[in-house]
C-alpha cells in the first residue's frame, strides 16, 4: 500500500471518531437537471469536440439515461456534479459507478466498457476531491459499487421460484473488475450499496477482498443496506439485524441504510443497527422523503425538512456518517452539514479497524 493511500485511508476513522463525516447527495437527480438528450449521453457539447462522440455515434441501441457511461462522454458534467456537492460541504464523495458493472452494463450492450468506466469514475471523483482537499478538511473518494439489475436470491419467474438470471460467480466476477477500476483510479474507500440481495452484497465483498489479497492493498469498507417497505426487511427476506451478521465477517468501517426510505421511517432501523453493531461505524443517507412526480427533485422532502430529520439521528447519537440518496441535491447536502456541525458523532464501543487495515 502507498503511504498516500494508507495515510488517507486512516484519516477518515479519525475523522469519524472525531465528528460526523457528511457523504454527497444523489447523482442521477442532478444529471436529470442538466436535461440530456440521447446525442449528450453519446458524447455531443462534450468540451472537447468530437472524440468520445465519434466512437459512440453510431451506437445501434439508445444509451440516454446509462449515466455511468457520462464518465466518458460527458466528464464535464460529472465534474460539476462532484465540485458542487464538495462546495456544499460533503466530505466523501461517492464516483459515478452505481451501474458500472458488466452485468448492469449488459444491458447497453457495453459489458466491455465497465473496467474503463470505473477507472475513469474514479479519477474524476479524485481530481475534485484533489481539487477541494485542505490540511484541515481532506476530502475522500468513495468508489460505488451497486446492488446490479439481476439477484441471486430471487427468481425473475413467478412462476418457477428457482429460476435464477445470474449466478454468484458472475457476480463476483464484474464486481472484481469494478474493485480494479474503482481502486486503480483512486478511491479511498468502496462503498458497497443499495443492497436488497445480501447474496449480491457477498459477491461484491468476496470481489473485494480477492482484490485486497491479489494487489496487498487494503482499503475501507462501507456496507450499505436499503429496507425496502413497512416491514424493515430488505427485499430478499433479511431484517436489518440478519442482514448486518450476514456480512460483518468484512470488517466494515461503517455499515448502514440509504436509498428506499425517507429519513421519517428509516429511523427504527438505524436504531436497530445502533444496537446489534456497537463496535462499527454507522452510516444513514435516505432519499428525499416518498417519490413525488410533481417537485423540483421529484420526491417529496426539502433541504430544511431532510437535515431537520437527519438531526435528530445525530441527536440521538445514532450515526457517523450522514448524506443524501435519491432526491437529495447540495441544498439538501449544505443543509444536513449544517444541522449536524454542532453534534457529536456516534462513539464505540471498541474499534477493530486499525489492525486490519495496517
Amino acid at each position: 500500500m502507498s503511504h498516500q493511500t494508507y495515510t488517507r485511508a486512516q484519516a477518515l476513522p479519525d475523522i469519524l471518531n472525531q465528528r460526523i463525516a457528511i457523504l454527497d447527495g444523489a447523482m442521477g437527480t442532478m444529471i436529470q437537471r442538466f436535461k440530456l438528450g440521447e446525442a449528450q449521453y453519446r458524447g455531443a457539447g462534450a468540451p472537447q469536440p468530437g472524440g468520445q462522440y465519434e466512437r459512440f455515434k453510431d451506437l445501434q441501441k439508445d444509451v440516454k439515461g446509462n449515466n455511468e457511461l457520462l464518465s466518458l462522454t460527458r466528464p464535464d458534467v460529472i465534474s460539476d456534479i462532484h465540485e458542487r456537492y464538495l462546495a456544499a460541504g460533503a466530505d466523501l464523495i461517492e464516483t459515478n459507478t452505481f451501474g458500472a458493472t458488466s452485468v448492469a452494463q449488459a444491458d447497453y450492450d457495453m459489458a466491455h466498457l465497465a473496467r474503463e468506466m470505473n477507472l475513469a469514475s474514479a479519477r474524476l471523483a479524485r481530481a475534485a476531491c484533489d481539487k477541494f482537499s485542505t490540511p484541515d478538511k481532506p476530502r475522500f473518494v468513495a468508489g460505488a459499487l451497486g446492488p446490479t439489475p439481476k439477484t441471486a436470491s430471487i427468481s425473475p419467474d413467478v412462476n418457477d421460484p428457482g429460476a435464477r438470471n445470474v449466478t454468484f460467480e458472475e457476480l463476483r466476477a464484474a464486481y472484481h473488475e469494478q474493485v480494479q477500476g474503482l481502486v486503480e483510479g483512486g478511491s479511498d474507500v468502496l462503498l458497497v450499496e443499495t443492497i436488497f440481495d445480501t447474496l449480491n452484497a457477498k459477491a461484491a465483498l468476496f470481489a473485494i477482498d480477492e482484490y485486497f489479497e491479489q494487489s496487498g492493498e487494503r482499503l475501507p469498507i462501507i456496507i450499505s443496506g436499503t429496507v425496502t417497505d413497512a416491514s424493515g426487511r430488505i427485499l430478499s427476506g433479511q431484517t436489518v439485524t440478519a442482514f448486518w451478521y450476514s456480512v460483518r465477517h468484512a470488517r466494515p468501517l461503517a455499515i448502514g441504510l440509504n436509498c428506499a426510505l425517507g429519513a421519517a421511517l428509516m429511523r427504527p432501523y438505524i436504531q436497530e443497527l445502533n444496537r446489534v453493531a456497537p463496535d462499527t461505524f454507522i452510516s444513514c443517507y435516505p432519499n428525499a422523503g416518498l417519490p413525488n412526480p410533481m417537485s423540483d427533485t421529484g420526491f417529496d422532502e426539502t433541504p430544511e425538512v431532510t437535515s431537520r430529520l437527519v438531526r435528530e439521528f445525530a441527536q440521538e447519537g445514532l450515526v457517523n456518517i450522514v448524506g443524501g440518496c435519491c432526491g437529495t441535491t447540495p441544498g439538501h447536502i449544505e443543509a444536513i452539514a449544517q444541522a449536524v456541525s454542532p453534534l457529536p458523532t456516534r462513539s464505540l464501543q471498541r474499534q477493530f479497524f486499525y489492525k486490519e487495515a495496517a
